[in-house]
């Protein structure tokens, strides 16, 4: 039997996540996968002229790389992985062969505590450690490690009490670090010495206020905080240690959108007046950048509308940051700012507000972009590659045909805009199949950057409308605490709204109603809303890991489950006028061909919920295979559509959502049982199993 082929990596890695740059800037590192879902890591070469180039370290067996594990890139290329098993935490380092099918692959180290995270030490040299280890534990004691490469144990300079987040570096030599200190109910960032093993504090703005650092330059001591001693989370900043009070300047206050940090220009300055400072400015589904100076206002750089990473690495070679776009697999942009600068400005991101009851049904039609504010510019920038930008190792399609395309749009809702993501040109509404996908979270959003479920969808010719209903994050407060409490209330009453205005208008031209689907919380949104939307407005339904509602996964969920739910309000039931939301007393009402798919290990809604679910349906009276179907992924997790198989689900998926008939037949399925890897959906579930 041959051996299975090594993922080949960039030509063919449509989703990336989880980047972080060498303490140098000279490489970084990030986790890919390609079409068939499964992860591993990536180390990318950063030279200082010419394009990023990543190479794919895939693990020995062709094993998947867990989601949750961390990376940090060394200046060597190499990468240092921190995977997690429960309390235990090994420390890997991983190298590239050359010629060869896989990466090297040498656990350094493993620690046992509840919770372990690795930062990049700057400074590094022959000897020196690569990396900072910080554990934490429920005392709550946080304890600290110096990581070498060269397979010495890990060196413990310090245990700090209390619980210390974040990580922002106050010189260039790897000595003192600034965490945030959780003390009760607020979060200090103090300095630790590594070399004294001690903390001191560094700011104190307010006595009962959350004061953290975010950015600082070493030569200069300017550092940027993100406070709310001014009465708001705010941005500010000043020369820390200094003699003058820190700044929070109303141009780093925009109301709706949230400002990171991410680099500052290289160079040399002659005190802060004269740094740039790279900020990402996100609000809802999109991101932009902008330039901003010490005592200036914000300068909008013109960028092609997508998502960026939050994170990024400035030198001479230009801004590089992980950025990614409906049409453009995840990659890592690189910007020549004040090439771009000179084309004009740019725009903070957001939706073209356009009513429901106006969206175009073909070519163009009425609306466009809500007034400019003073920091935002009077127009938008049409998609292109304009001078200065450039994205390195991005997936192109296997067959040549190219990615399609989604615009944001801003749509009447029954208290507000919603915004949303949409598939299917200026001629959505009209077309000849339309799906309305729900995201999962609660506590998430759709935004507008590549999705491979949502492209093969977009493939298959189905136009997609992928809504920020409220509980979506990335609006603010109110509107993502405005399902606390109440799951399945003004976000069903979003969705519902959503439905009733489409399948009326696609009436009005002879069309099917829309299809639903939805993912996790929003497989639990879809079927509510197919249980309780008008008779003859849904045409189909497909929800993957479903669960049935917030007490009955509350009953079932592993303890981090259930202290997630509760936290996010799924613990209070809702019950007012439409009755409990509990799919499983409300099945009689799903009428709609409906389709059911979960991962038999998913760690996070048990698949019993889906069994209950099946079992409920088959006592009704409902025939399986033609009223529902149902299908379990064999060894897939919760991440069912991004792991290992997922490509297959996609396609199920779109079948199902355009026909009624998931285009997976017996002979596929026994077939599949053949294929290696968690997320085949080798024949679904045991018809039996209840």
């Amino acid at each position: 039997m041959s051996e299975t082929p090594a993922r080949t990596g960039a030509a063919h890695a449509l989703r990336r996540l989880s980047f972080t740059f060498a303490a140098d800037g000279s490489h970084a590192a990030c986790l890919a996968a390609g079409p068939d879902g499964g992860w591993y890591p990536e180390s990318w070469r950063l030279p200082d002229h010419g394009p990023a180039e990543p190479t794919a370290l895939p693990l020995p067996g062709n094993r998947s790389e867990h989601l949750r594990t961390q990376l940090v890139a060394l200046p060597d290329g190499r990468v240092l992985a921190c995977r997690h098993d429960g309390d235990r935490h090994a420390l890997v380092l991983l190298s590239a062969v050359p010629g060869g099918p896989y990466a090297e692959e040498r656990e350094l180290a493993a620690l046992r505590l509840p919770g372990l995270r690795v930062l990049p030490l700057p400074g590094a040299g022959p000897g020196r450690p690569v990396a900072v280890a910080l554990g934490s534990d429920t005392r709550p004691v946080t304890t600290v490690w110096l990581v070498h490469a060269d397979g010495t144990a890990p060196a413990q300079i310090a245990e700090l009490p209390g619980l210390h987040g974040g990580g922002v570096w106050l010189d260039r030599t790897g000595r003192l670090l600034a965490l945030d200190r959780v003390a009760g109910t607020t979060v200090k960032s103090v300095v630790l010495d590594l070399e004294l093993g001690l903390t001191t504090p560094l700011l104190e703005i307010g006595e009962g206020s959350n004061d953290r650092l975010v950015l600082f330059d070493p030569d200069t001591r300017f550092g940027m905080v993100r406070s709310d001693a001014p009465g708001a989370d705010r941005l500010g900043w000043g020369v820390i240690g200094g003699t003058d009070p820190l700044r929070f300047p109303d141009g780093l206050h925009l109301p709706g959108v949230f400002l990171h940090p991410v680099a500052l220009a290289p160079g040399s300055a002659d005190g802060p007046a004269g740094l740039r400072v790279a900020l990402q400015l996100d609000r809802g589904a999109g991101s932009a950048l902008a330039l901003w100076r010490p005592g200036g206002g914000l300068e909008p750089v013109p960028v092609p509308p997508g998502r960026f990473g939050a994170v990024g690495d400035w030198s001479s070679a230009g801004l590089r940051m992980p950025y990614s776009a409906p049409d453009r697999p995840a990659a890592l942009a690189t910007m020549d700012v004040d090439a771009l600068l000179g084309q004009g400005p740019g725009s903070v991101p957001g939706a073209v507000a356009l009513p429901l009851q106006l969206a175009p049904l073909a070519g163009g039609g009425p609306g466009g972009p809500p007034p400019a504010q003073p920091w935002q510019a009077a127009v938008r920038h049409p998609r292109g590659v304009p001078a200065g930008w450039r994205l390195d190792a991005s997936a192109v399609p296997g067959d040549g045909v190219p990615w399609q395309p989604a615009q944001s749009l801003e749509l009447a809702g029954p208290a507000g805009p919603v915004e949303a993501v949409v598939y299917g040109g200026d001629g959505w509404l009209g077309a000849p199949h339309l799906v309305i996908a729900l995201h999962g979270g609660p506590a998430d959003a759709w935004r507008l950057e590549f999705d491979p479920a949502l492209q093969r969808m977009a493939a298959d010719g189905l136009a997609v409308l992928a809504p920020n209903q409220r509980g979506s994050t990335g609006y603010g407060d109110e509107h993502a605490m405005a399902i606390r409490g109440a799951w399945g209330g003004p976000d069903l009453d979003d969705v519902l709204h959503l439905v009733d205005a489409v399948a009326g208008q696609r009436a009005a031209l002879g069309l099917e109603p829309p299809a639903l689907f939805g993912v996790s919380y929003g497989a639990f949104l879809a079927l509510l809303a197919a249980a309780w939307a008008a008779a003859g407005q849904v045409a189909r339904c497909a929800v993957v890991a479903p669960f049935l509602s917030g007490p009955r996964l509350l009953a079932e969920g592993t303890a981090p489950v259930r202290a997630l739910t509760g936290r996010l309000g799924g613990d209070v039931s809702l019950d007012d006028a439409r009755g409990p939301r509990d799919v499983l007393r409300l099945a009689d009402r799903l009428t709609a061909p409906l389709l059911i798919l979960h991962g038999d290990r998913d760690e996070v809604v048990p698949v019993g919920q889906s069994r209950a679910l099946r079992h409920e349906l088959l006592r009704l009276g409902r025939a399986e295979g033609t009223d529902f179907r149902y299908l379990e992924a064999a060894g897939a997790g919760h991440e069912l559509l991004v792991e290992e198989g997922a490509a297959v689900l996609h396609e199920v998926l779109a079948a199902f959502l355009r026909t009624g008939r998931p285009g997976w037949t017996e002979s596929d399925a026994a077939r599949s049982r053949a294929l290696p890897g968690p997320g085949s959906p080798a024949a679904a579930a045991d018809s039996g199993r209840q």
